[in-house]
């Protein structure tokens, strides 16, 4: 195939997943990221059931990710005594496998960066179609044709603003709002079990959820809010809307809260999920959670990563033909996104009374309603229409 030039936006885990697979078919690829460098840490991210592992072993990141994989969590949910009322247990939070989500991204960074070409501090400002391909326009870079583009900078793309609309015709909010932060988990607090497994901490109350503790993040904060009356661009305008959502809660929340407002390790946004049912536009394609997202519903990582390997599978299988490969993808990927279109993850985490808590925690410490919903999610992460594409295991020659 002549080499064909494709612009990828975002390095975190849609992005480099999707460079890895394309610059492997032989294109001409990329990455930019508006961050200054790759982003270190952050919460676990998880995979789990056979379709995930199929696509981690043919990109050949498996034994990377099992060897910087994070222990399980179980998080045990308290009262306002430190009583434990359920143990949410890490086969049910962390998957088969997890991993925190910068060791991830520096793993696929480190697969693709010797064939593709990552440029860090810049963004794209205009995308135009000229018909034989895609012009864009960035910050700081000179202007540039490109064959292809995929939009993999999350849910709130700027790829999927320029070429399909507003975000507010593709994104619903919904209702909830969640705070992830670094801090020391307290002393008397941190524990690890003589399995190897880490204890977490839950307490809820209607509307509110505080974790502390094991990998999926150092401290989570969720709730719901009639408004989200913050400025996303501000992180101490996060940061106050973060504390009215949690006034007057019990338990250790305010200690943790405090700690969690000094914290320069800090990211809050709504769980909101997209609405998209196709994902391209032209030459330009969307990836992740800019096409697919659910914020917090379970999946999301392993779904960018099956995108990306059925987009380059589309793309193998058409010869490079844009138009049939991006129809094979919008057609494949309706199943697979159908979680990222339904369900919210705001009502089950941080339920809306004290009975829906109890009902919640039910599920937990009853034996058989866990394992329905072990069984209902084990459906959701096995998806055997994904087809097993004939994609080259190895990179190209770095250029």
């Amino acid at each position: 195939m002549t080499s064909k030039k494709v612009l990828i936006s975002g390095a975190s885990i849609a992005g480099p997943a999707a460079a890895l697979w394309l610059s492997r078919l032989g294109y001409d690829v990329t990455v930019v990221e508006q961050a200054p460098s790759l982003r270190p840490g952050g919460q676990a991210v998880d995979f789990k059931g056979r379709t995930h592992r199929l696509v981690l072993e043919r990109m050949g990141i498996w034994d990377d990710i099992v060897a910087a994989q994070t222990p399980k969590t179980d998080l045990r949910i308290v009262d306002d005594e430190d009583r434990v009322r359920a143990v949410m247990p890490g086969e049910f939070i962390g998957g088969d496998i997890e991993i925190l989500r910068g060791d991830l991204a520096g793993i696929l960074h480190k697969h693709s960066a010797a064939a593709c070409d990552y440029v860090f501090g810049d963004r794209i400002t205009e995308l135009t179609d000229t018909g034989r391909g895609v012009e864009a326009s960035f910050v700081d870079r000179a202007s540039e044709t490109f064959d292809l583009v995929l939009g993999a900078d999350g849910v709130h793309s700027g790829v999927r603003r320029l070429a399909f609309g507003p975000e507010v015709e593709f994104v619903k909010p919904l209702g909830h709002y969640y705070a992830v932060a670094g801090a020391t988990v307290p002393s008397d607090l941190e524990m690890v079990l003589p399995s190897g497994r880490q204890v977490g901490y839950a307490y809820n109350e209607p509307g509110r959820l505080a974790i502390l503790g094991g990998s999926k993040a150092p401290q989570l904060f969720v709730f719901a809010a009639k408004n989200g009356d913050y400025d996303r661009h501000d992180v101490d305008s996060q940061k106050r809307f973060l504390a009215r959502g949690f006034e007057h809660a019990g338990w250790r929340v305010p200690e943790l809260l405090t700690a969690a407002l000094a914290s320069d390790e800090f990211y809050l946004d709504a769980l909101a999920r997209t609405t998209m049912t196709a994902f391209t536009s032209g030459r330009v394609a969307l990836v992740g959670d800019a096409g697919y997202a659910n914020t917090l519903g379970g999946f999301g990582t392993g779904l960018a990563l099956v995108g990306a390997y059925i987009l380059a599978g589309e793309l193998a299988a058409a010869g490079g033909d844009h138009r049939a490969a991006f129809a094979g993808y919008n057609r494949r990927m309706l199943k697979p996104t159908k979680i990222a279109r339904s369900g919210n993850a705001g009502p089950f985490l941080a339920p809306p009374s004290r009975a829906r808590i109890r009902m919640r925690d039910f599920t937990f410490s009853n034996r058989l309603a866990f394992a329905a919903m072990m069984k209902m999610t084990d459906m959701f992460a096995t998806d055997d229409s994904v087809p097993d594409y004939a994609l080259p295991t190895g990179l190209r020659s770095p250029r």
